[in-house]
Parts: C-alpha cells; structure tokens; sequence
C-alpha cells in the first residue's frame, strides 16, 4: 500500500500532531496533578496597578504618523 503524492503532506501533518500529542500527553502524566499549596498565596501576588495610580509618561522624539501613502515620502 502507498501513499499517493497528493496525500503525502497530510500524512506528514497527522504524524507529526500525533508524535506532538503523545509527548505532551506523556508530559502531563509524568508531572502529575499540582497540589493546592502549589498556589501562590495572595501575600505573594504582585499589586495590581490601576492607569489612575501611574505617573505621566513623558515622550521623547517626533510623533508617529502613519504612512498612508506610499509614494509621498
């Protein structure tokens, strides 16, 4: 039995999803499931920032101005 050439891509393709299945698959059961003391406790996340606790960015350079036609530079 072979394979046709129309088809040899889509073989190619299905064997290597496979192959990339399994390994992660094998991955996943080795490492196991995470215990809940894994979790990071709330001390240990870092602070969410808010946009109104920011202070102002200053800009350097010229603005950006899109190109929207290409033949006047």
């Amino acid at each position: 039995m072979r394979v046709r050439e129309e088809n040899c891509n889509m073989i190619l393709l299905m064997a290597v999803t496979l192959f990339s299945a399994i390994v992660a698959i094998i991955a996943g059961v080795w490492q196991g499931p995470q215990s809940t003391a894994a979790e990071a406790s709330p001390r240990d996340k870092p602070p969410i920032y808010l946009a109104a606790d920011r202070a102002p960015i200053r800009v350097v350079g010229a603005p950006f101005l899109p190109n929207l036609n290409p033949r006047d530079r």
